[in-house]
């Protein structure tokens, strides 16, 4: 079959657009993992599916699939350019919406500045709703987070680190370093990621803070690798900062593909996600 894509990006994490209200679209994991990869296909570390909703009230349906077929709950910087894609390709007229996830019903919205702001909902704290085993280990407070110390496997040695964890629909834990240039993103991601404690695996982000208004982010996500930029990684950054007593919001994150905005007023406050979403091309691939 011939399947009709676009490619865009979001802060340089870039996705295969699809549209599925207008084309059949029945792929196995294999084949989406097929088309993301960057030598035998089109290259992307998500691949995002618009579909028709079956929900009241809501829009569309947003399904998101990593580059290694899996298909998980949310994606931040996705959600941007889904909103640009269904604006652009005459599918809604909108300027806000409410759409459909796997992990529950976001509201993006298309500013009046071409950028494109989300209401990613409140985060989740408590350990077994990111969900995260914290049996029988001993939280440290910091402000009003509670750091969670585990022990990582490092080259020499393992090494105990103290993460925040934190879900925006999807699992993350936020580390603070002192440079993420330097900080072992390659060889403690996966390590993190795979961590038993993460029963559902887990995004495994690299912070540093720059200044109570900024900070430098880069994540290890689950099932992708290191992306240039993650929209739901940003969001748990900020929010485990802001919780620990170091930000204030809103929040300028610098990421390696560009720079996101995180805004989140605390305790149940939806967190505000706003950024850019690009297209770069159209195409259509045999699959």
């Amino acid at each position: 079959m011939k399947l009709k894509f676009t490619k865009m990006h979001g802060a340089g994490n870039d996705f295969i657009v699809v549209d599925a209200v207008n084309q059949q679209v029945d792929l196995s994991p294999q084949q989406w993992a097929r088309l993301a990869d960057r030598r035998f296909g089109i290259g992307a570390d998500q691949i995002l599916i618009v579909q028709k909703s079956d929900t009241d009230g809501c829009d569309f349906r947003y399904r998101i699939y990593n580059s290694d077929g899996g298909e998980v709950e949310q994606c931040g910087n996705g959600a941007r350019a889904f909103v640009k894609f269904v604006t652009d390709k005459g599918l809604s007229d909108k300027r806000a919406l409410r759409v459909q996830t796997m992990s529950g019903i976001i509201a993006p919205r298309l500013e009046a500045d071409g950028s494109i702001t989300v209401d990613m909902g409140a985060p989740r704290l408590a350990p077994a709703a990111v969900p995260f085993d914290a049996d029988g280990l001993a939280g440290v407070a910091q402000g009003d987070d509670t750091l969670w110390p585990l022990s990582i496997a490092q080259p020499g040695g393992s090494q105990t680190l103290l993460f925040s964890v934190v879900s925006m629909g999807n699992p993350h834990a936020v580390q603070v370093v002192d440079d993420v240039d330097q900080a072992p993103v390659a060889q403690t991601g996966p390590l993190i990621e795979h961590h038993r404690r993460f029963p559902q695996r887990v995004n495994a982000g690299f912070m540093q803070v720059v200044d109570r208004g900024h900070i430098r982010l880069r994540v290890f996500e689950r099932g992708a690798g290191e992306t240039l930029a993650c929209g739901t990684g940003s969001c748990a950054a900020v929010v485990a900062g802001i919780r620990r007593g170091l930000l204030d919001s809103p929040v300028r994150v610098s990421a390696r593909g560009g720079e996101l905005s995180i805004a989140w007023a605390g305790g149940a406050a939806p967190v505000y996600l706003t950024g850019p979403a690009v297209t770069v091309f159209d195409g259509e691939v045999t699959v």
